[in-house]
């Protein structure tokens, strides 16, 4: 199900058959060099059963980011419920194949979760966490519009909340 569309990307409900081409952005150490560890194979398929539940619960999650010149699936962007020091917060993730960077693509994936988050979501914040380290991480942030106000430790490592509220 096509849940947003942009000038390039669609993103859409993730399906078990996404399996191999989030893979290629899940399973890379680079990539997912500030998560415990890249996802292993049965991880990917569990991260995307994960979204799929997410969906029929909240009615939002992780989307399939899906080229729309060619129909591959370069990664995952979308909503996530996160329990951040005892407050429900929507959070905005994105990945995004390593061999796609410096392309836009996170940037502009984020830019339509955020409009989607305050038009259909209605949420009254939107939130990124991402560690200090991460600069390319926090520059998509930034580009959708988001900037830090506060720290939170989660798996005992620090993080940078990044938010953004509604347009007045």
């Amino acid at each position: 199900m096509t849940v947003l569309e942009t000038e390039r990307l669609v993103l859409r409900h993730m399906e078990p058959e996404d399996a191999d081409a989030l893979a290629a952005a899940l399973s890379d150490p680079v990539a997912m060099q500030y998560y415990p560890h890249a996802f292993s194979r049965e991880e990917v398929a569990q991260w995307i059963e994960r979204w799929m539940a997410s969906y029929d619960a909240n009615a939002y999650g992780l989307y399939a980011i899906v080229l729309r010149k060619t129909g591959k699936v370069i990664g995952d962007c979308g909503h996530a419920l996160q329990d951040v020091d005892g407050k429900r917060e929507i959070e905005i993730g994105y990945h995004v194949c390593r061999d796609l960077w410096g392309q836009g693509y996170a940037t502009e994936a984020a830019r339509a979760c955020v409009a989607y988050g305050f038009e259909t979501l209605c949420a009254p914040r939107l939130i990124s966490l991402i560690r200090p380290e991460n600069f390319p991480s926090r520059r998509v942030a930034e580009k959708a519009g988001m900037s830090i106000v506060g720290e939170t430790v989660r798996k005992d490592i620090l993080h940078f909340v990044y938010a953004i509220s509604p347009p007045a």
